[in-house]
């Protein structure tokens, strides 16, 4: 690795001073840079785990092309180094992130063999019991009678059942499972950490889902059944398969991708569509010939995951910018999905906007999101259950955590 000399941009985005203001304030920041220094160069970020005195930095990927050209070319641009933002320790990479902390040819070995469950006849398969899901989700929610938290009593409970049917996980583990799960995107905000060491949430969370994991395989080792928990302890490439750990690692990767993100999705896009009235009516007045295009702008709009990390395995040009191998690359997906070169008037809410080539799920490429397919049955299943049961309901001022990884609604009301 060579060390170049370099000056930090002025633009402040590495401070949790800067991800603890609004999303719109940090817009104005994104739009400055794709506009005049679109791969710019800055501190580390205080949002890791590690103290690194000797870090020199990183590179921020503004623009659309740039990001969709990082995540495609998984040959230069990789991610066993580490794929989050601030710094992580190196043992927690594959036990926490599975294969987005993998590089070929060991990605594709894991990947292939994950895949299998998320086939379009498996979603296919999923989608009936999502449906119901949904219907009793929302019912719930409507017998409250309003006046109730909207994350807690709606948003997170469907990717939860979800993810649960899907992995075979008994009931009386969801809450458990949600808790660590929740813990492992939470413990760079303040106020969820409470004077806690978040090294040690982080570690503790990783332990108990991990443990979940371990005990879920053995009993479907011997008692096999209908779910993707199953499909792992089965699974096969060419005579391999995967290892306890590698199985307990990819558990832990959609207990956190399966419920998060897709909680984060539901909250957003019910505020926005209670800012935009307009929106909402149209998308009602067609809901099966429209929803199709308003899941698209649901996931742009709120770009649940904001930022993903590479690293540079070798020198390469990027946007006119020289990147010397082993500079880290973070590709700053919030800002993507508002470039004005890609999207007309991104600060729009537009259930119409077609075409919609948002990077919320990852700009193309090998670490193309496996689960987005569920996401958007998800998505569309939990949104046909409110425009009916709920066509009144309205969404209050939310209540945002602070960080640079998931654009997270800790709590949001909502009255109907």
């Amino acid at each position: 690795m060579t060390t170049v000399a370099r000056t930090y941009d002025p633009a402040d985005i590495s401070t949790m001073e800067f991800w603890s203001t609004t999303a719109a304030d940090r817009e104005r920041t994104f739009a400055l840079l794709r506009e005049e220094r679109p791969i710019s160069w800055h501190p580390t970020p205080e949002s890791g785990f590690l103290d690194a005195p000797d870090d020199p930095g990183f590179w921020a990927v503004m623009r659309h092309a740039d990001i969709v050209e990082v995540s495609r070319r998984n040959d230069v641009f990789v991610s066993g180094r580490g794929v989050m933002f601030g710094n992580v320790p190196e043992e927690f990479l594959e036990a926490s992130q599975s294969f987005l902390a993998m590089d070929p040819p060991r990605h594709t070995l894991i990947r292939k063999l994950v895949s299998a469950a998320f086939t379009a006849r498996q979603i296919a398969r999923l989608e009936d019991q999502i449906a119901a899901n949904a219907r009793l989700v929302v019912r719930e929610l409507a017998a409250t009678g309003g006046g109730v938290d909207f994350v807690e009593h709606c948003a997170m409970k469907l990717p939860i059942r979800t993810l649960a049917q899907m992995m075979g996980i008994p009931e009386s583990d969801w809450d458990t499972v949600v808790t660590h799960a929740n813990t492992l995107v939470s413990v760079a905000d303040p106020e969820f950490c409470a004077g806690r060491d978040p090294l040690d949430l982080l570690v503790g969370a990783l332990f108990a889902l991990h443990q979940e994991a371990a005990e879920l395989a053995a009993r479907r080792r011997v008692e096999p059944a209908d779910d993707l928990m199953t499909a792992l302890v089965q699974a096969e490439v060419d005579g391999v398969g995967l290892t306890d750990a590698e199985i307990a690692a990819f558990f832990v990767l959609l207990s956190v991708a399966g419920n998060d993100t897709t909680r984060q999705t539901t909250s957003h896009a019910m505020r926005a569509l209670t800012l935009f009235p307009a929106q909402r009516t149209w998308l009602q007045e067609d809901f099966d010939g429209r929803i199709g295009t308003a899941v698209e702008e649901f996931v742009r709009w709120a770009t649940p995951v904001m930022t993903f990390r590479r690293t540079a395995s070798q020198d390469f040009v990027l946007g006119g910018q020289e990147v010397v191998a082993g500079d880290k690359v973070v590709m700053f997906y919030a800002s993507g999905n508002w470039d004005r070169s890609v999207f007309a008037a991104p600060e729009r809410f537009d259930l119409s906007r077609r075409p919609n080539p948002h990077v919320a799920f990852g700009g193309g490429g090998a670490h193309y999101c496996l689960g987005s397919n569920v996401a958007k049955v998800q998505l569309r299943c939990l949104f046909r259950e409110l425009l009916t049961q709920l066509p009144e309901l309205r969404a209050g001022e939310p209540d945002y955590v602070a960080g640079a990884f998931i654009h997270a609604i800790r709590r949001m009301p909502c009255d109907f």
